[in-house]
């Protein structure tokens, strides 16, 4: 935690210190051996259970994508779900901070791929 606070302050991160016995974690401040970041990115985020379904245009110049958000994954399990839509799709898109984006207007093939997986799903928006 004291190096978390010197990072914050100085801009700069502990690389090795021979106090800790070794290399530093860049993400966390503590020694490789008692870095937990893999741990913590691998628990899936705490979500209400429900899957959110939008389209949005708004920052991308008038082109619209399909948003899924709320889905309780990690991130390797996330990126694999979003390959799936994307393939049922037949178009492109991203995963990006644990929202899926797919390209083009598919809510309604989206919505029925998540719900024969088994996920609650709502449409939010128009």
């Amino acid at each position: 935690m004291k190096q978390q606070q010197q990072r914050k302050e100085t801009g700069s991160a502990l690389v090795y210190s021979t106090e800790a016995g070794g290399r530093m974690c860049p993400d966390c401040g503590e020694p490789i051996a008692q870095c937990r970041c893999k741990e913590l990115k691998a628990r899936p985020p705490a979500t209400d259970g429900i899957v959110r379904v939008s389209h949005e245009t708004k920052g991308r110049k008038g082109k619209g994508v399909t948003v899924i958000k709320g889905v309780a994954l990690n991130a390797e399990a996330l990126v694999a779900l979003g390959k799936q839509l994307k393939t049922a799709c037949g178009t492109g898109g991203t995963v990006k901070d644990g929202v899926i984006e797919i390209q083009g207007d598919h809510r309604e093939t989206v919505i029925a791929a998540l719900a024969k997986l088994g996920h609650t799903v709502k449409r939010t928006g128009g």
